[in-house]
């Protein structure tokens, strides 16, 4: 009987090249699809799904998915693909335990981390704060063989297997371009982010202020964290507006868009310029009022659905994956081109 490992030797690709041709899992170049194709159709390859779904229930794959996302909407989009994913994975046994949490607390993290494993998981996805403690907790399950993948935030050293989200610095630098592009003149701006201790923020941020010190004519009034909460944006703009008149642009890096346009509206700035990430309804809704000019697209459904795919390729079909990092394009999105 061939076999995929066969498949992958003769055509000089991966076994996971071939596995997402095979059974339609993920991009492949047009030119390594047509001759994994054409080699398996040649050795008359054919798959034994429910040979293959048995095999993989004795496995009994365990994923544990923790995610800061209550409260977050960008992590609806995230969540619908991952569900649909492990839905669809469902008849090879996967088996998913659903966390999440709000807000950055260290404790509960490592907490929610500590239940995960007493429940016997062999695979974990995390959005996972920056801090030594959770790095620690990742290394502890890498070293307990379990598989873990960083989701949506990466932590800066860790023996997490794979990464798959935005490129972070990429997004800070392409938002202060388009601010310098959109707002001419003078620019005393602020930062809004949820918290220092998500590694994606802190770079955003760098990237931000990177572009940003090369223009001739350019005060930073400082960073805010929100905790991710629209309330909090609200009152922080609110309080900036007050204390420093003269803001007219604002960058929010993460949650807190909503909010901080409403205290923009509240105070009648029409001459603010605003630059968010993610296009959720609220955003939406600001742009159409003119209070948002553009937004920056991380791909949430892309997120979800590989993060997903890989630990299921490396928990039953062997696969590791073929990168460290997934990388998602930032993309820049205004009302002309928004998908509602």
């Amino acid at each position: 009987m061939v076999t995929i490992k066969q498949i992958a030797e003769l055509c000089g690709v991966s076994r996971g090249t071939v596995d997402r041709v095979l059974n339609g899992r993920g991009k492949v170049k047009p030119e390594k699809e047509r001759l994994v194709r054409e080699m398996a159709e040649k050795l008359h390859y054919h798959p034994n799904p429910a040979g293959k779904a048995l095999a993989a229930r004795k496995k009994h794959p365990v994923v544990g998915v923790l995610i800061v996302s209550d409260g977050v909407h960008f992590f609806d989009d995230v969540l619908h693909s991952m569900h649909h994913m492990a839905d669809k994975y469902a008849s090879y046994g996967l088996e998913v335990i659903w966390h999440s949490m709000r807000g950055f607390d260290v404790d509960r993290q490592c907490e929610i981390i500590d239940e995960l494993r007493a429940q016997g998981i062999n695979g974990l996805i995390i959005d996972p704060l920056n801090h030594p403690r959770i790095i620690q907790k990742i290394d502890e399950c890498v070293d307990d063989d379990i598989f873990v993948v960083t989701l949506n935030n990466d932590v800066e050293t860790s023996k997490r297997q794979c990464y798959v989200g935005p490129d972070y610095p990429n997004g800070g630098r392409t938002a202060a371009a388009l601010l310098r592009m959109i707002h001419q003149g003078p620019l005393h701006a602020a930062v809004l982010l949820g918290s220092l201790n998500m590694l994606g923020h802190r770079q955003r941020l760098d990237g931000f202020l990177e572009v940003m010190r090369e223009h001739p004519d350019f005060e930073f009034l400082g960073v805010q964290e929100t905790e991710d909460d629209d309330m909090i944006a609200y009152e922080d703009v609110r309080q900036l507006l007050a204390d420093h008149p003269e803001t007219n642009a604002l960058f929010v890096i993460s949650s807190g868009a909503y909010g901080a346009a409403r205290a923009v509206l509240a105070a009648k700035r029409h001459d603010i310029t605003v630059i968010v990430f993610d296009t959720i309804p609220t955003t939406i809704e600001m742009m159409k009022k003119g209070v948002i000019q553009a937004a920056i697209y991380q791909h949430p459904h892309q997120q979800g659905q590989r993060s997903m795919q890989i630990v299921f390729d490396y928990l039953v079909n062997g696969i590791a994956p073929e990168q460290e990092k997934y990388i998602m394009r930032n993309e820049i999105r205004i009302l002309q081109n928004v998908e509602e």
